[in-house]
């Protein structure tokens, strides 16, 4: 299955290259302008209520929040799927990631006016939640976890929640994702979504140093791209009115991940699952030469 990318024109640079293999991030970048990013999530609204050909049903997926009934929206939202695809996205994950790539999931991230930042958090293998990996690297291989593309479609302030990163740090995993951790529907607002994310913690006592985290403002229709184990956390949203903050997240991984090990027939996250009898990756450059994956 190919999707070649062909013609280059928004590769990283060769210092862009280098700084992304130190700090773990790069962006932000802009795609859309802030006039059309707007004009796009209000037609995204409607889009998204229509669930008829999504990939998940809605029984048994309701969570109080980041209802896992809409991951992967961009298998069935004809914007979603060609924004996953976008040169100026994959021309920069080829240059990390090499010439066959997927995208695996999209998800949405919200903020409402009062909440609470999302913890500090890294994630590598995905099976905090589920008990099993949900990726699975070649064996030696230097990389792990995802690359995560977060495109804003609302502003992204220090006062609205934006992103902030601890540079570097994606090189090593403070977290044991094989420990587990259990979701409380009475924490869905306070930290990690539901989950107590310093469970994970190797050491009990190990404290991120946030003297050195940089944040990461947005205008509505940038994007940036880090490492899923790059220490990423949010601001709280500190905003009195309607003013909600609004991500979407696409990951990708090269074809030699294997996603979905063991074939598994559901996904639970977040308080809810989801059948995955119709859950595919994307290729969006080269080819799936992998046959454990379902494109």
């Amino acid at each position: 299955m190919k999707n070649k990318v062909i013609d280059k024109k928004f590769g990283l640079t060769d210092q862009g290259i280098k700084d992304f293999r130190k700090n773990g991030f790069a962006g932000p970048f802009t795609l859309y302008d802030p006039e059309e990013m707007n004009e796009i999530r209000k037609n995204l609204r409607y889009k998204l209520l229509d669930r008829s050909n999504s990939a998940y049903k809605l029984d048994n997926a309701i969570s109080e929040i980041n209802n896992i009934a809409n991951y992967d929206r961009h298998l069935d939202v004809p914007f979603l799927k060609e924004h996953v695809q976008r040169p100026e996205i994959v021309d920069k994950l080829t240059d990390v990631l090499g010439d066959n790539v997927i995208c695996w999931r999209s998800e949405w991230f919200p903020k409402y006016p009062g909440d609470v930042g999302t913890a500090w958090h890294q994630v590598d293998t995905f099976e905090f939640s589920s008990g099993e990996p949900l990726l699975i690297w070649p064996q030696k291989e230097d990389f792990g976890g995802t690359i995560t593309v977060w495109t804003a479609l609302t502003d992204t302030t220090i006062d609205k929640a934006c992103l902030k990163f601890i540079p570097g740090t994606h090189e090593e995993m403070f977290y044991n994702e094989s420990k587990g951790v259990k979701y409380d529907s009475k924490t869905v607002n306070d930290g990690f979504f539901g989950y107590d994310y310093k469970n994970l913690q190797k050491d009990p006592d190990w404290l991120p140093d946030e003297s050195q985290a940089v944040s990461m403002e947005m205008k509505a229709g940038q994007f940036i791209v880090f490492w899923s184990t790059l220490m990423h956390a949010s601001h709280p949203h500190l905003g009195k009115t309607n003013d909600f903050r609004l991500g979407f997240v696409s990951r990708y991984v090269p074809d030699a991940v294997t996603i979905y090990p063991g074939a598994p027939k559901e996904l639970n996250e977040f308080g809810g699952s989801v059948s995955l009898d119709r859950y595919r990756a994307v290729v969006v450059a080269g080819e799936n030469t992998n046959p454990n994956n379902k494109v």
